[in-house]
């Protein structure tokens, strides 16, 4: 491999690593919609991926999930995560890779960062300091 082929080590995710990690969130979405997973953690909890992020070889990838509604995103993606390999085998019926990825679930914390930022926003002091920049 010559010296321009390398990626740089701080350049994000590849294209290929895009696809395959955006395939796999929609089996996953599917997956997780349509089959009734046993686990007591996961009994009547809608559960929304968010990301889904691919190692550089495809064979490992993180999906970042939390609850519709209410729930505890960490227990959700315990649970998930116990039941990983029952998921994956559903995931490698319907996903055509050649490998099925290891799944690993961690809880998306962006939800509830999001809340914050606007709820920060939304304080009379930050409202007034933004309305005095607008004016100027």
């Amino acid at each position: 491999m010559s010296r321009r082929d390398r990626k740089p080590e701080n350049a994000g995710p590849t294209q290929r690593q895009l696809r395959a990690g955006e395939l796999v969130r929609h089996a996953l979405v599917e997956v997780l919609g349509r089959e009734d997973l046993r686990d007591p953690d996961l009994v009547g909890i809608s559960v929304t991926v968010g990301e889904v992020r691919a190692s550089p070889d495809l064979k490992h990838m993180t999906a970042f999930v939390a609850p519709l509604g209410a729930g505890d995103a960490q227990k959700i993606a315990a649970a998930l995560t116990r039941a990983s390999g029952y998921i994956r085998s559903r995931l490698a019926k319907s996903v055509d890779m050649k490998f099925t990825p290891q799944l690993h679930f961690i809880p998306d914390v962006s939800y509830d960062t999001a809340t914050h930022i606007e709820a920060l926003l939304r304080k009379p002091e930050v409202a007034r300091d933004l309305r005095d920049k607008d004016e100027s």
